[in-house]
């Protein structure tokens, strides 16, 4: 089930989580979420780890359950820090043209699935990066955190000029009381990889590779809002969904057979990414899901879509009723898709 309240990638609290997917990682805990350093409790013997998380996939999972077990064992709390917007963006500007697999408050859902306790959304500036390291380690990360570990990644830099790093850290230890725990060089190396392979696959709409390699499926959400209603006179109706993070992937034009989320409801329907050449209108890019068995107004409601595989290009048909017959069959190979026979 999906309880998902997001607003212009504002996360609110939800509290109802569906049980699609089986992690080996949690019992489904609450995580707490913050927004500012202002906001935050007065932790005390913290696991802490830092980084942009992209995806939570399979690679972050070693990371994740590193965390946990150090917070079991020390009976302290896990605690994940990441940025917003990403720190590339900020650093290396506009032009910058990396694509997100996962927005904020998707990566927000995901962490909890995998059984984070506390996830900390750092705004990031250019004031913030240009802390020196010693602003960093005694201001931001004991300050606030007050870490009996510091899960960090071998390459992990940080301060201005990026000079900080794990050897700093290190240095530290006795004077701050925390330990270091240092992320093996090849699970980093591994990350990347498979962040890359994973944009790489939903470039390609090599959806199940996608989903292999994130332990998930590919997600995106966004607000229902008004269209043409072009699809409901040819009997597919389709809400359309409005994406308010610019840097989300998105992937390639076609059809993907798809599960959505209405709150706590589950559907299975085919998305439709293009700019619909059959009707010759010249509009924008459209994303638009069909529902199966499902006709109800839900403008201005948030849908949580998790795609399951690619069923065919993008194609212009000659006129409506090819249209129309070409949905059919769509329709009968993502059926089969989400619910193929035992």
């Amino acid at each position: 089930m999906r309880g998902l309240l997001a607003y212009d990638d504002r996360i609110l609290r939800h509290h109802a989580l569906r049980d699609l997917l089986t992690y080996d990682l949690i019992d489904y805990i609450t995580m707490q979420i913050y927004h500012s350093l202002s906001e935050l409790p007065d932790f005390q013997n913290t696991v802490i780890t830092i980084g942009s998380f992209d995806g939570v996939h399979n690679g972050h999972k070693k990371i994740l359950s590193q965390v946990k077990s150090l917070a079991d064992e020390v009976k302290g709390e896990s605690v994940v820090v990441t940025f917003h917007p990403h720190p590339r963006f900020v650093l290396k500007g506009k032009n910058d043209d990396l694509k997100l697999i996962t927005t904020i408050t998707e990566k927000a859902d995901l962490l909890e699935k995998y059984g984070v306790q506390h996830l900390v959304i750092v705004p990031f500036s250019d004031e913030f990066s240009q802390q020196s390291p010693d602003e960093y380690l005694n201001d931001f990360l004991v300050k606030y955190f007050k870490p009996a570990y510091i899960v960090i990644g071998y390459d992990h830099r940080f301060g201005k000029n990026r000079i900080g790093d794990i050897s700093f850290l290190k240095k530290f230890e006795k004077e701050q009381h925390y330990k270091v725990v240092e992320i093996a060089k090849q699970t980093i190396e591994d990350i990347g990889i498979s962040s890359t392979k994973i944009r790489k696959a939903l470039d390609n709409k090599e959806i199940l590779n996608a989903n292999q390699l994130l332990g998930h499926h590919f997600v995106l959400h966004g607000k229902v809002v008004k269209g043409k209603k072009v699809g409901r006179t040819i009997g597919f109706p389709t809400a359309n969904i409005e994406i308010s993070d610019k840097d989300k992937l998105i992937p390639p034009f076609g059809i993907y057979a798809v599960w959505a989320f209405l709150g706590e409801k589950k559907y299975g329907g085919m998305l439709y990414i293009g700019n619909r050449p059959t009707l010759k209108d010249d509009e924008k890019v459209s994303i638009e899901v069909n529902l199966f068995e499902f006709d109800d107004d839900i403008y201005e409601q948030y849908l949580w879509i998790e795609f399951v595989d690619f069923i065919r290009n993008d194609k212009k048909f000659d006129g409506l009723e090819a249209l129309q017959m070409a949905l059919g069959r769509d329709r009968i190979r993502a059926q089969y898709l989400l619910n193929p026979p035992q």
